[in-house]
This record gives C-alpha cells, sequence and structure tokens, in this order.
C-alpha cells in the first residue's frame, strides 16, 4: 500500500547566541505594569529552573524568516534527492510572517511558501504553495495536510517547512519573552508503495477555541509607559501549562488508537520543544493513560536547552538533528515507531504516528 514518507530532512539554527545572563539588566513588569523588584539575574535562573532553558538562538539582523527557511529546505531536497521541479505543495508553516529586525510589522504578502519557491528558482506552476497558520502545531499539521492532499490523489510530493523568528516579536519586559527563539526545519514528504509499513501511519488533530482561544495572543508590552498601539506575542503561561498536561495526551493516545500500535512500540516521541517540564509532564501523563508510571529512558528527544522554543521549527529541527546524529544518544532505525506532537496557539493541538 501506499504511505507518506519522509525522504529528506534539513533545518537551520541561528549563530547569535543569547544566554540567559543576557538578561540580567532588563527591567521585567508584571501583565499590570507593575515593575518586578527581583533583579534580573535571579528572574532569569529561576526561569532556567522551570523551563530547563539556558540559552536559545536569534536570526542574524539581515535574515528573515523565510531566508532561514530557504536553507532548510535546500539542505531538506538535497538530503532527499529529489528533483524541486517535481514538487507538487510547498507548505510554510509559521505564525508572523517576515519581519524586519527593528521593526515590529509582519509581512505575509506575498506568502513565504511563495517567497521560498521563488528563491529556489522552481518554475513549475503546478507546485503550489501555501502557508499554514496554525500556532506552533504548524509543522505537524502541514505533514498531515500534505498527507491528505496525497490520499486524496492531487499530489504527491511535498516540500513541509516551519520556521519562525520570534526574536521579532518579543517584549523585552516580560519574562516569558526568555522562553522564545528562532530556527527554521523541513522535510520532503513522498507517496510512494510501502511494503514494509513505513510511513505515516495515523494522525491526529483538534482546535480549542472557547475559553482558550487567547491564551497565546499579540499585545502590548508590560512597560507603563509603551506604546499600546505596538503589540507583542503574549501567553497566559499557567493556563497553557494546565491545558497542555490535560489535553496533549489525549490527543497523542488517540492517534496511537488510529494507527492500530501498541504503546511498548514507540521508540521516540518529537514533541514540541517549550518547556522542559512541561514536555516531561505530558509524556508522563500520556504513560498514565495506558498504566505506565513512567516513561522509558531517553524516548524523548530534547533541544529546549540550547535552543529555546522556536515554535514551529522545535519539532522539525529536532528530527533533522537526530537523523544526523547530532545527538547522540539518540537514534533512528528502520521500522521504529515514533510520535511527533505539538500544542499551541488557537488552541490547537495535533499528532502524528510515524514508522521508520
Amino acid at each position: 500500500m501506499k504511505r507518506t514518507v519522509i525522504t529528506g530532512t534539513g533545518s537551520y539554527i541561528p549563530d547569535q547566541i543569547k544566554r540567559n545572563a543576557d538578561f540580567q539588566h532588563h527591567r521585567f513588569f508584571t501583565e499590570s505594569n507593575e515593575l518586578i523588584e527581583t533583579p534580573a539575574i535571579e528572574i532569569s535562573k529561576k526561569f532556567q529552573d522551570i523551563t530547563g532553558i539556558a540559552e536559545r538562538r536569534y536570526a542574524a539582523e539581515d535574515m528573515s524568516s523565510s531566508d532561514i527557511a530557504l536553507i532548510a529546505a535546500q539542505r531538506a531536497i538535497e538530503d532527499s534527492g529529489i528533483d524541486p521541479e517535481t514538487l507538487d505543495q510547498i507548505i510554510f508553516a509559521h505564525n508572523f510572517g517576515d519581519v524586519v529586525k527593528h521593526t515590529i510589522q509582519t509581512d505575509n504578502v506575498p506568502s513565504l511558501a511563495s517567497r521560498v519557491k521563488h528563491n529556489l528558482g522552481i518554475k513549475n506552476p503546478f507546485c503550489v504553495a501555501y502557508d499554514v497558520l496554525f500556532g506552533c502545531p504548524g509543522w505537524v499539521q502541514g505533514v498531515i495536510q500534505a498527507d491528505n492532499f496525497f490520499k486524496a490523489g492531487s499530489a504527491s510530493k511535498a516540500l513541509v517547512i516551519g520556521s519562525e523568528t520570534l526574536s521579532r516579536v518579543l517584549d523585552d519586559h516580560d519574562r516569558d519573552s526568555m522562553i522564545f527563539s528562532d530556527g527554521a526545519g523541513a522535510c520532503v514528504l513522498e507517496y510512494r508503495d510501502s511494503d514494509d509499513d513505513q510511513g505515516l501511519l495515523a494522525s491526529a488533530a483538534m482546535s480549542f477555541t472557547l475559553d482558550e482561544t487567547y491564551f497565546i495572543h499579540l499585545g502590548k508590552s508590560n512597560y507603563p509607559d509603551s506604546d499600546g498601539r505596538i503589540r507583542y506575542i503574549k501567553m497566559k503561561g499557567r493556563k497553557v501549562y494546565e491545558f497542555a498536561l490535560t489535553q496533549v495526551p489525549q490527543a497523542m493516545q488517540h492517534c496511537l488508537s488510529q494507527a492500530g500500535v501498541t504503546i511498548d512500540q514507540v521508540k521516540k516521541i518529537f514533541i514540541h520543544q517549550a518547556n522542559e517540564k512541561l514536555d516531561h509532564g505530558v509524556i508522563k501523563r500520556f504513560y498514565k493513560l495506558f498504566d505506565i508510571a513512567e516513561p522509558p529512558e531517553l524516548i524523548m528527544p530534547m533541544s529546549v536547552h540550547e535552543l529555546g522554543n522556536s515554535s514551529v521549527a522545535t519539532v522539525p529541527t529536532l528530527l533533522d538533528r537526530v537523523r544526523r546524529g547530532k545527538l547522540p544518544e539518540h537514534s533512528l532505525n528502520k521500522g521504529d515507531v515514533i510520535m511527533f506532537a505539538s500544542v499551541g496557539a488557537g488552541m490547537n493541538i495535533n499528532a502524528i504516528c510515524y514508522r521508520v
């Protein structure tokens, strides 16, 4: 039977490192614009204890989200060995478009997917390029969409990209700003015969939009005298945390059930790199749904400690790094069952079960 198979991956990790100590001169304020008297260096230490994040990466001033995405895309195409002209779709997941350094205006016209197609030099007009706005789960959703197009018979090759430069939309006076970072990841998908059952086995996606819609949103700076017309990424951290702990394991369980595989067959889980404590909590609750008290060791590769939360880019960059042997304690072998899972603005959740 035919399945959607990942035939190549690529990523771009910016060179500029922003360490927690670099926030020591920041003045942080609460959401109600009150100065936080605790020294910034103490705030950053507590932040690391909670999130596990010691440093993050920011894109160079002359590079936008579509620029770093292009590099990741070129690497994925090279890894797959395909001719770019044979691509049927380019799906670009992001949240804020291209934001030029020292500005706060998002640029989504033309679409970032169109920009990447242009810069790849693809002439084929039947290669359809479009963007996906789905919060942090955007790249995973792009893979799900490509799989559905494949099954519908309207495509057989796709390039799926997740790229973000969150450093351009941060409020320097908000403690939550320390979570976010920049990065880009991509994969090439092909729909082909899979006698050994390799490929995408099942997926699940959900949107919660009653009470949860504005858990992550754009809002004015925490600084009292800020210009209220300028907006930055904002997050109700506690609500996001509780939501993810409750809902993500359920989506993962549903996905695994749809795939027809058992929990003991899962070798790796590539989960959105939001927060170390949160990710461990989600995985632990996922295994408890199967009456397993503790997840297996090394089940979950992590990059959040040194790369931070780059939104749509966290899952594809993590996958690419493992495939290229950049996390020596983690590896993938033919026949391994792995999962992708993510949660983010919307609030949206999704999961994929895949056989390597």
